[in-house]
C-alpha cells in the first residue's frame, strides 16, 4: 500500500525534510509517522557527519537580550552559503543558540575547547553538550545536526559571548 500525500505533508511539516525523503521513509515503515520520523533523524545525523568537513564561510551574527535588559548574548553561526544564512530556519537556529547561551551560560563551544586544567562537567560548560532549552530531550549538538539535515549544509557555531550586568 502506498502512502498518501497527506501523510507525506504531515511528516514534512514535523521534520522539515524533503518531500521524497519523507515519502521513502514512510514507505519503508508502511506509513508509521513515528518510525518514519526516527529514520529521518538518523539520516540527518548521517548527513551532518558527511558534511562536517565542508568550509563554513558564510552565516550570521545574532543577539538575544533577556527581558529586563540585564543579560544578553551574541553568537556567530556559520554555514556554507549566504542563501542558507538568510533562511528563516537558520535565523531561528542562531537566535535559539543565543538564548541558550544566556540561559545556561556555557564557557566553551565543545569538549575540545576545554583546557586540561578545567575539570568542570562538560555537560555544564560546553554549549554543544548542554540540553537544549526548548526541548530537553535533545542536546544542542542534536539540534544543530537536525538543522544540517534540514538545510543541507554544514553548520558551525563559531563563537559566542555572554553579558550580564555586574559580572
Amino acid at each position: 500500500m502506498g502512502v498518501t500525500t497527506g501523510e507525506i505533508k504531515a511528516l514534512r511539516e514535523m521534520t522539515g525534510a524533503g518531500i521524497m525523503d519523507c515519502k521513502r521513509a514512510l514507505e519503508e515503515v508502511s506509513g508509521d509517522q513515528d518510525k518514519a520520523q526516527e529514520i529521518l533523524v538518523k539520516r540527518g545525523i548521517a548527513a551532518a557527519a558527511k558534511k562536517a568537513s565542508r568550509e563554513t564561510n558564510e552565516g550570521i551574527v545574532d543577539t538575544y537580550i533577556h527581558s529586563g535588559g540585564r543579560m544578553g548574548a551574541m553568537v556567530e553561526v556559520n554555514c556554507e552559503t549566504d542563501f542558507v544564512a538568510n533562511t528563516p530556519d537558520f535565523k531561528e537556529l542562531t537566535h535559539d543558540i543565543a538564548m541558550q547561551v544566556v540561559a545556561l551560560s556555557p564557557k566553551y563551544i565543545s569538549r575540545e575547547d576545554v583546557p586540561e586544567s578545567d575539570d568542570s562537567d562538560p555537560e555544564a560548560v560546553c554549549l554543544m553538550e548542554q540540553k537544549f532549552i526548548k526541548d530537553d530531550s535533545k542536546t544542542v549538538t542534536d539540534v544543530v545536526n537536525e538543522a544540517v539535515g534540514k538545510l543541507g549544509e554544514n553548520l558551525r557555531i563559531r563563537r559566542f559571548v555572554r553579558f550580564s550586568l555586574g559580572e
